[in-house]
């Protein structure tokens, strides 16, 4: 197949869509994949978010007394707590000391404002150049001025007496999960290029294994087509040779009957060898019906050997037969196309035996099947043509075949019969001992 330029042509283009289709799967599953962690890990941070916001409203709540005053007692959940105006927030922003509160450190920070929308105070570790302003929407997402992110959400706050006390923000920064969705991104975009290789790979493979079939197709029909073509030009070469001898001399009314008697034994052997041909080919398309009924095998038998009894003298040999049964054998299916099966084996066992040798057409049975077995004592056949002999135009010996007048389509047919019938013909063989080919067929269900 690789030195084939058009199956090569073939197998790049289907490795080329195998690897182009599978790619766009992998891409989109990637992108799926990237997006539904992004979303999970987002609900996640919200859950996260709002759990720790709402726990310190509540908290925060149940402490302040007056509208915009901060209480001593807020220390106890904010011990981190800065009031706007002091000097802690610049010490707290370079201070290293560990940071105790609800609010985690270096992730978390807390906003305080008044009911005019004024900053009081902050907690936590909050962010440089995140804007003081109020904003009251529920959730957002704010960016600094060194593109850092923030993730907050805001709350109205109240006294222990229900009277507005102001806003109450809680953000955290969103720097751990943009590294983390950067790692994500990053191993999909490396695992991208890296499967793609390994797809490419296995497309090639799978192109080539998926071409397997094809190519041997289309190698038994070019061998088909050169066999046939052999078998072809062989007769009609005889007959033009010898219609061109004949034209250079006068013949006599003897030598043009002799002449003619050869085209038309040529002739007869092209009827007969395209006859096979359209009849294997319509057996390939199932085109040819399978009249099934009841057939004796015992009559088909008797009336095989006495009809092929001439052609068996005329070549020296004995045709006999043997039935180890005593009662009718009676098979379903097309007793035509049985009739040539077993017709095919006996030619072809005369044809393949030699002078003064014998032939027996021996018919048994045992529990669910019939068995022709058409033994000769011919040349036998190698361990190594057993498996190729049902091929079609397959000749262990072609010079013998052609003088005999064989095609090398008898056997073809024969299996083809017997696939037909869903039976088995098998022939087991050993050089100058001889061949025994088996046809098993199973037996009519009515007749068992």
């Amino acid at each position: 197949m690789r030195q084939n330029k058009l199956f090569n042509k073939t197998r790049i283009s289907l490795a080329l869509w195998y690897a182009g289709v599978m790619g766009l799967i992998l891409s989109l599953l990637g992108s799926g994949v990237y997006k539904a962690i992004s979303h999970a890990h987002w609900i996640s941070l919200d859950n996260e978010l709002e759990s720790v916001a709402g726990t310190l409203h509540d908290g925060l709540e149940l402490k302040l007394r007056q509208p915009g005053k901060i209480e001593p007692i807020i220390g106890e959940l904010l011990p981190n707590l800065c009031l706007i105006g002091t000097s802690c927030i610049s010490d707290r922003f370079n201070s290293q000391r560990h940071i105790l509160s609800a609010v985690d450190q270096g992730n978390y920070y807390a906003r305080l404002y008044d009911t005019s929308g004024r900053l009081i105070a902050i907690a936590g570790d909050y962010p440089e150049g995140l804007p003081q302003s109020l904003n009251t929407e529920p959730w957002q997402t704010l960016n600094t001025s060194s593109n850092n992110i923030y993730h907050q959400i805001s709350f109205s706050l109240h006294t222990q007496t229900r009277e507005d006390w102001g806003y109450f923000q809680v953000g955290r920064s969103l720097q751990d999960f943009e590294d983390y969705l950067g790692r994500v991104k990053l191993i999909l975009l490396l695992g991208l290029p890296t499967s793609l290789i390994f797809v490419a790979i296995a497309s090639w493979w799978l192109a080539g294994l998926a071409m397997q079939p094809i190519y041997r197709s289309y190698q038994q029909i070019e061998q088909f087509t050169a066999d046939a073509a052999h078998e072809l030009r062989t007769p009609l070469a005889a007959m033009q040779a010898t219609v061109e001898s004949s034209l250079l001399v006068d013949l006599k009314q003897q030598e043009a009957k002799n002449i003619l008697t050869t085209i038309e034994r040529e002739n007869k052997r092209l009827i007969q060898l395209v006859g096979d041909l359209l009849w294997l080919a319509r057996m390939d398309r199932k085109t040819i019906p399978l009249r099934r009924q009841l057939c004796c095998l015992n009559d088909l038998v008797d009336d095989l050997v006495e009809e092929l009894e001439s052609l068996a003298i005329a070549n020296q040999i004995t045709l006999t037969s043997q039935i180890k049964i005593n009662k009718p054998l009676n098979v379903s299916g097309d007793c035509d196309q049985l009739y040539r099966l077993v017709y095919n084996l006996i030619v072809n066992a005369i044809q393949y035996t030699p002078s003064t040798g014998q032939v027996m057409v021996i018919l048994e049975r045992d529990d669910r099947y019939a068995l022709i077995k058409v033994q000769d004592t011919g040349i036998g056949i190698a361990p190594e043509h057993q498996k190729k002999i049902f091929d079609r135009f397959y000749r262990v010996h072609s010079d013998r075949s052609r003088s005999t007048g064989g095609s090398g389509l008898g056997l073809a047919i024969a299996k083809s019969i017997a696939g037909s019938h869903s039976s088995q013909l098998s022939v087991r063989s050993e050089l100058g001992q001889g061949s025994t080919f088996i046809f098993q067929l199973p037996l009519a269900i009515a007749l068992k």
